[in-house]
């Protein structure tokens, strides 16, 4: 089992833990952080690395991710469909997969988790990833950090956790052992591959990779 929050346009290291597990949960009911991932990432552009942020209602910092509104009196759906255009459509690969994004573009979103799993789930087709997501408020389980973590470990009755490489500051390994799960931490070297716009950035939003390398990540 893995897990994550549902992160707008995530990385490729997040598709890298999810292929690497049986069930990858979306992490819904953790609150919802400000300037974090969750409605922002980096693309690349012809001027450079670029924010894409999708605007949400204020007082949203204050709930769980899974009632977090998205703000529609900006017209930031236009906006992120026309950057991604301008910067990617002499990729080699946008014509393979710009029709996806132009239609999730073309629809008004009111919750930012249906915005973000709409994204999620078709880059998982785009990169033959068919792992099991379940959403966390679907679990019935509670707690905080660890305790949350092992919890909905034994909900779905797994017996190893994979954690991000940066999970190895705050997961407690010697608990998880005490309550018979293993411990895996993500070893996910970001790959060097053909970008536009100059030299080679990484750990951007998984798009850059999409439209510049095409899908496989194994």
């Amino acid at each position: 089992m893995a897990g994550h929050q549902p992160n707008y346009l995530p990385w490729l290291g997040f598709f890298d833990k999810m292929r690497g597990c049986d069930v990858f949960i979306i992490e819904d009911i953790v609150q919802y952080v400000h300037k974090e991932f969750q409605n922002r990432n980096r693309i690349k552009t012809p001027n450079g690395v670029q924010w894409l942020t999708v605007p949400v209602r204020e007082g949203g910092k204050r709930k769980p991710i899974s009632d977090v509104e998205i703000t529609n009196d900006q017209n930031w759906t236009e906006r992120h469909w026309l950057t991604l255009m301008h910067s990617y459509a002499s990729a080699p690969y946008w014509k393979a997969y710009n029709n996806f994004f132009r239609d999730a573009y073309s629809q008004k979103w009111i919750r930012l988790i249906d915005l973000n799993m709409h994204l999620i789930k078709g880059i998982m087709n785009f990169l033959d990833i068919d792992t099991k997501i379940v959403l966390a408020s679907n679990l019935g389980v509670s707690g905080k950090k660890n305790d949350l973590l092992i919890s909905q470990c034994k909900a779905l009755g797994a017996d190893t956790f994979l954690s991000g490489a940066g999970g190895k500051d705050y997961i407690d390994v010697e608990r998880f052992g005490q309550e018979g799960l293993k411990v895996i931490f993500q070893d996910f070297q970001y790959p060097v591959y053909p970008q536009l716009w100059g030299e080679f950035v990484p750990n951007l939003s998984i798009v850059d990779y999409l439209f510049c390398a095409c899908k496989d990540i194994r």
